[in-house]
């Protein structure tokens, strides 16, 4: 245990306010997005006069979760929201849920009135303890008093247990709700009392050395070991271990873009590649063991292959709250980070039986790759405007310092299939998969990225129009970067089988309508820029690039071209 002395000054008469930000801070909260609201004001109060974190107040709850999500997932660190009472928590969800599924610590702070008024018809009064307890780690419900040393002490035991709860693996967020009565705005000298800070050593998840050798030549001694990693925050350790084991000829390792691993090696589009094996030859590119990594896998393709043609051996390595199982066949769960785990059968490799005589998995994969990327190469090149033509030169042509966010829809799904033209950190809302926030959490990021890198968004007509929120922000920054695909809204459901053939089609899925985005860029200081073909495309990227400004670039393509295509795209 340790303490923390506070800064002198004045901050929020509420006890438990005050230790609430003290624990944060010493649990690593550098960033917190505040949403105004009266019930808060103590908490506000507290947090505006404390230095040592950053603020920054977003008035839509629903986007200022995500721009939490973009702060943390850029910095790796935990940060803390704040709400008034009432339907303001609800508002969190979408966030909070996506935080969830993603293992990002966000500290949960809802005011409160104080239990006793809770379904009295008092005003922004609904019953918020354990409201987004499907969606947290864990919901705490601090004391509305604490002016009793027992009530102090149970409050900053439970704050504590938060703060441990969010950063232990697997990280999440949690939800500490706090009821606080009149007066909100009273203030008093900071007191020169120390503030308790409970630590905690972190659990390794370490394999036994005998455990690492058996399985490490299990690797070494089956013949089509296949490694595929979803979605994972850019990690050097990792790229660099998978990297050597690419390197075996028994081993091919499938990345999606949003897994931010990148080696000639890596099998990076995968989408593509199976688009070109032989139907007659597909047991043949099936692994006898299976390693799966990260997070949920975008192409929906290798899931219906992998189980199709299910492994022997099936591992899922991963800090995981349970049992996932995606391909249907699991039958080890590995708990460790993947970072430790493949470094350890790195490790151990050289002491196993080198591979099999007819090792040639590697070399198959490759091969079918490149076929694959000279076959969709030609296909671009000879196919009509539209998105995927788009895609082609956006791909080519992304600035060298940069982030890139994706929108869910069609946006992720076409980068995918340009997998080795991304060598940067890429990020999509892939824990619930959503089109609410991209916006917000790309804005996120770029409040936190460094001066000179640009924060680039790819979204959807439709995906920007859900969340306008998030180019109305105080905070946009000249280095925020976002391309709207115009294309009539919702092309996914062009393309998906079921929903094409519906004659609601156009009516209750697509909803197209024209989304002023000329009129919007004007509205809030962006930038604009506009595209309806490659030629102006390609005359046009640079220049939205190099502006000076916050911009926006808008590509027109034709809806129901696109969809035809694309399917053409993998029928051939």
């Amino acid at each position: 245990m340790k303490m923390i002395q506070n800064y002198s000054g004045t901050t929020s008469s509420h006890i438990q306010c005050r230790e609430l930000v003290e624990v944060m801070i010493a649990a690593g909260v550098r960033h917190a997005v505040v949403s105004p609201g009266s019930r808060n004001a103590p908490l506000i109060i507290a947090l505006a006069r404390e230095p040592r974190i950053k603020k920054w107040v977003i008035t839509d709850e629903r986007s200022a979760a995500f721009v939490a999500i973009g702060i943390a997932q850029r910095l790796l660190q935990p940060v803390m929201i704040t709400c008034t009472s009432g339907s303001a928590l609800l508002d969190y969800a979408p966030a909070i849920a996506e935080a969830y599924y993603r293992h990002i610590p966000l500290i949960v702070v809802s005011a409160d009135r104080p239990n006793e008024w809770i379904d009295q018809n008092d005003s922004q009064t609904i019953r918020q303890h354990a409201a987004l307890a499907a969606i947290v780690k864990q919901s705490y419900n601090l004391p509305t008093h604490c002016n009793e040393e027992n009530s102090r002490w149970y409050a900053n035991r439970i704050i504590n247990d938060a703060a441990i709860t969010a950063t232990s693996a697997p990280m999440g967020p949690v939800h500490i709700n706090v009821p606080l009565a009149d007066p909100l705005c009273n203030t008093v000298k900071l007191p020169q009392g120390q503030t308790r800070i409970i630590s905690a050593l972190p659990i390794r998840h370490e394999i036994e050395s005998s455990a690492i050798s058996q399985l490490a030549s299990t690797v070494a001694s089956t013949e089509r070991v296949m490694i595929l990693v979803g979605f994972h925050e850019p990690s050097p350790s990792l790229n660099a271990s998978l990297s050597r084991l690419a390197r075996f000829d028994n081993i091919t390792v499938l990345t999606e873009t949003i897994s931010n691993l990148h080696d000639d090696n890596f099998i990076s589009a995968i989408d593509r590649t199976l688009g070109v094996m032989p139907g007659n030859e597909a047991a043949l590119y099936a692994p006898q063991l299976l390693i799966v990594a990260g997070g949920a896998p975008v192409s929906k393709v290798v899931k219906k292959f992998l189980r199709r043609y299910p492994a022997m051996q099936q591992w899922r390595v991963g800090n995981d709250r349970c049992i996932i199982d995606t391909m249907q066949h699991l039958t080890m769960r590995i708990d460790s980070s993947p970072e430790q785990f493949f470094n350890d059968i790195l490790l151990a490799l050289p002491e196993c039986t080198q591979p099999g005589q007819c090792a040639g998995y590697a070399s198959l994969w490759q091969k079918l790759a490149g076929d694959a990327a000279a076959w969709h190469a030609q296909y671009v090149n000879d196919a009509p405007w539209c998105d995927l033509k788009a895609f082609s030169l956006i791909m080519h042509n992304l600035p060298a310092n940069c982030t890139l966010h994706l929108s869910n829809g069609t946006c992720i799904r076409y980068a995918q299939l340009f997998g080795t033209q991304c060598h940067i950190p890429c990020y999509c809302n892939r824990g619930t998969s959503g089109i609410d926030g991209s916006t917000s959490t790309a804005l996120g990021t770029s409040l936190v990225a460094p001066g000179d890198e640009t924060t680039l968004l790819i979204t959807g007509d439709m995906s920007f129009g859900y969340d306008l929120a998030g180019i109305a922000s105080q905070y946009v920054s000249r280095r925020f970067k976002i391309i709207v695909m115009c294309n009539g809204g919702g092309n996914i459901f062009r393309f998906l089988n079921g929903t094409s053939e519906l004659p609601e089609l156009e009516e209750y899925f697509e909803v197209s309508r024209t989304t002023r985005i000329q009129a919007l860029a004007s509205a809030f200081g962006f930038d604009y820029f506009e595209a309806t073909d490659a030629e102006t495309l390609s005359a046009t990227i640079g220049r939205f690039y190099e502006s000076t400004q916050q911009a926006i670039l808008a590509i027109y393509t034709p809806a129901r071209e696109n969809a035809a295509i694309l399917r053409r795209y993998f029928r051939m």
